[in-house]
């Protein structure tokens, strides 16, 4: 039965600890999908929508951008994708009578769990200057606000607009396209806070920032290292790609300063023997200290280099650029600097070295763990690197493979959601267009924060996500997202960014991927782009939430309306009425579309984008070739009696949207506020397994950030090293801690002391 949400806040001070588990999903897994589904949709709903999700005629999962094979499960879909349905498909509500009974103040107040437990929200609501709550508004209201701010503005570059990557092809195109012909490139995305790291150094190496394996690859594959990243809570499903590959003969080797259970054993629920034994998938685990992976990898080269054979010389030859530098660069790599920055043994990287040797058929995949440190761009390199080395680049079986954590976050980039456009996209959309979009580059999501700190930006515009809840610096952006003169989400369900508003704001609710969506032309599909290039159709099969709500391309062709007026030439009701001409458009302006329409109509499995480097090995590089790099090795130093923290995902969890309070696989019940510290270190700092204690940063800038009251919990973790959940720990990630070259927050690399204290 669906049950109401929360009246209050749990109580989340004294979390229930047990061992961590060593295996992922299974019979677990089930009851805790069908459990979750029920409470939100009930079983009839629960039936009719979970059986439609990743289906050829069904929709699009809103969890991560895992690709589909073409042969589909009846049930297609992981525990976190079905939790991640769920609160979409729910049937609670949030009204107008919510919004009156509930201050900004109160919500202010309330957990992101709480927010988000409450349900969807129904009609457009507007926070005016001095107000305390949310009131209805109605949409031509709604819009002529926002014109009327956008146009007050005293340049275009005053204004933001950001994208989630749950926003559709169709969505975020015209999003772009609204943008620069309102005058800026001003377009941050989640993307900036996460894989941007991995763009920037796969577009100077390998031309195309974007992984170059398909599915079939890696069950193609000999050896799939997987390298900072947890796919058993963050990405599910590619444990049924990685037991594939493991069937077909491929090794696995993990290198991540946390054991995960999704990595060890994958109970696959679609099989019987899954259910009940599973599958053993590492061959080897690298518990690696937090940022020594380019250590690890640039000496993995330089055994390369020294190991007679190795190195495929004819590939080097023939499609590479820049190997003397790389390689005078690797041959000086050190044993004990790589042992002191891994944590690792001799023996473990001896191990590591004979398994590279012995495949043929390499794919590298990574997330999180390889993008947020201040020497990402150069670890990704280094990678890079070694598969050049081995000729893994354009041979079926191998290559990279950067995993996505949101569905459509690669699509949007692909649309044009980005603050450094290629001058050959806005050629070509000002050709189809008649515009003249601007040049000038415009704020990544870092340099959007400081300049509305700065007031450089008066006007924050947000398609889907939760901006202040997946920032880092929470004080910092908080305080900066207030100095706005207005706010604009475009919103399903609650989340912070809405109780941390500008002077003015609004909430503006939209349909989800699994409601329908009908337009004056008819019913309507929108379209998304996996992790791995390959572009397909999602159709909501449910009745919208509520009558008040509008689809995202709607919403910015009113907007665009209202902003631009008659003087803009662009068929924006068109648009609205037919995604089809949208779609059409994007075939002109945007390479791979051609003929989107009918090949959408041609391949309901979706069609794949062509990719340079695989397809033809071909590298779009400055150089023409695929480019070595030689950076100098960096690794986190920490002081003595401080500790590197990572923060990370529980697996009752997606991004910022919290589903519950538990993370079953590493055994945390009942509460989020853990610090994960391995006993030893935890021993050195005094600090007992259930101890409390505040977690406080240290940078440069000499500012005190401190996240109190955490558990501390004794785990087995890379000595040196600790965890502890987002977005609670985003408070600790200074502003200006970021990558070098892509400006990605620092994240997974912050130096913490621990200071005992009692619970929050």
């Amino acid at each position: 039965m669906v049950s109401k949400p929360p009246a209050g806040d749990p109580v989340q001070d004294a979390p229930r600890v047990g061992p961590p588990q060593h295996a992922a999903a299974g019979l677990p897994a089930v009851g805790h999908t069908l459990r979750m589904a029920q409470e939100q949709m009930g079983p009839l709903r629960t039936a009719r929508t979970l059986l439609k999700v990743n289906q050829k005629d069904g929709f699009d999962c809103p969890g991560c951008a895992w690709p589909e094979g073409e042969k589909r499960h009846v049930a297609e879909f992981c525990e976190n994708g079905a939790k991640a349905v769920a609160e979409e498909a729910t049937l609670r509500r949030v009204t107008p009578a919510f919004f009156a009974a509930h201050p900004v103040a109160e919500l202010a107040s309330r957990s992101g769990y709480w927010l988000g437990q409450q349900g969807r929200i129904t009609e457009p609501v507007y926070l005016p200057e001095g107000g305390d709550r949310y009131e209805p508004v109605t949409w031509e209201c709604a819009f002529a606000i926002i014109a009327e701010e956008l146009r007050a503005l005293g340049s275009p570059d005053e204004a933001l607009f950001y994208t989630s990557g749950r926003t559709s092809n169709e969505a975020a195109f015209l999003l772009q396209l609204f943008a620069r012909e309102f005058g800026t490139n001003n377009l941050p995305d989640c993307s900036n806070m996460c894989h941007e790291s991995s763009g920037s150094a796969l577009t100077e190496t390998l031309g195309v920032g974007k992984g170059s394996v398909s599915l079939e690859d890696l069950h193609r594959a000999d050896l799939i290292i997987v390298a900072g990243q947890n796919p058993g809570t963050n990405h599910p499903r590619m444990l049924s790609a990685l037991e594939k590959a493991k069937a077909a003969g491929a090794r696995i080797i993990s290198v991540n300063p946390l054991p995960e259970a999704g990595l060890e054993r994958f109970k696959n629920p679609q099989t019987p023997q899954g259910m009940l034994k599973g599958a053993a998938l590492t061959d080897l685990f690298l518990q690696i200290r937090i940022g020594g992976d380019q250590a690890l990898f640039r000496l993995l080269n330089r055994l390369v280099l020294e190991t007679p054979g190795a190195v495929d010389e004819a590939f080097v030859r023939e499609y590479t650029h820049g190997f003397e530098e790389f390689a005078a660069a690797a041959r000086e790599a050190d044993w004990e600097e790589t042992l002191t920055a891994t944590g690792l043994t001799r023996a473990e990287i001896g191990k590591a070295l004979e398994m590279v040797l012995a495949s043929e058929r390499t794919i590298v995949c990574w997330a999180m763990g390889l993008t947020q440190h201040k020497h990402a761009v150069p670890t990704i390199r280094e990678v890079v690197n070694l598969l050049l080395l081995r000729g893994a680049v354009g041979r079926p079986g191998a290559g990279v493979c950067p995993v996505r954590g949101h569905s459509n976050v690669q699509g949007d980039r692909t649309m044009g959601i980005f603050e450094r456009p290629a001058p050959a996209f806005l050629d070509a959309l000002d050709k189809e267009f008649g515009i003249v979009s601007p040049r000038r580059h415009g704020f990544d999501v870092v340099r959007s924060i400081q300049a509305l700190r700065d007031g450089e930006a008066k006007v924050f515009f947000a398609m889907g996500g939760n901006f202040v809840g997946a920032s880092p610096d929470t004080e910092v952006t908080e305080a900066a997202m207030r100095n706005a003169r207005l706010t604009v989400h475009v919103s399903t369900k609650l989340n912070r960014s809405h109780a941390v508003t500008g002077r003015r704001a609004l909430i503006l609710p939209t349909l989800g991927r699994t409601d329908k969506d009908v337009q004056r032309s008819g019913r309507q599909v929108v379209t998304v782009e996996d992790s791995m290039g390959l572009v397909h159709a999602s159709r909501g099969n449910l009745p919208p939430a509520s009558p008040h709500l509008l689809s995202e391309p709607a919403i910015v062709a009113r907007m665009a309306r209202a902003v631009l007026g008659a003087e803009s030439a662009t068929p924006w009701e068109e648009f609205e009425a037919d995604y089809g001409a949208i779609r059409d458009r994007i075939a002109r302006v945007v390479p791979g579309f051609e003929d989107f329409n009918a090949r959408l109509a041609a391949h309901p499995g979706g069609f794949a984008l062509p990719h340079a480097p695989r397809d033809e090995r071909r590298f779009p590089t400055a150089t023409g070739k695929a480019n070595f790099t030689a950076a100098p090795v960096e690794y986190p130093r920490v002081p003595e009696g401080r500790l590197l923290l990572q923060t990370l995902r529980s697996h009752d969890q997606y991004n910022t949207t919290i589903y519950g309070l538990d993370d079953r696989y590493r055994g945390i019940k009942g509460g989020r506020r853990v610090v994960l510290v391995h006993p030893e270190d935890a021993a050195a700092l005094g600090l007992a397994d259930g101890a409390y204690a505040d977690l406080v940063s240290e940078w440069t800038d000499g500012v005190e950030r401190r996240a109190p009251g955490f558990r501390v919990v004794h785990y087995p973790t890379a000595r040196g090293c600790a965890a502890a959940y987002y977005p609670e720990t985003n408070v600790l990630v200074p502003l200006e801690a970021t990558a070098d070259v892509s400006n990605t927050p620092a994240s997974k690399s912050v130096i913490v002391r621990l200071e005992e204290s009692a619970p929050a």
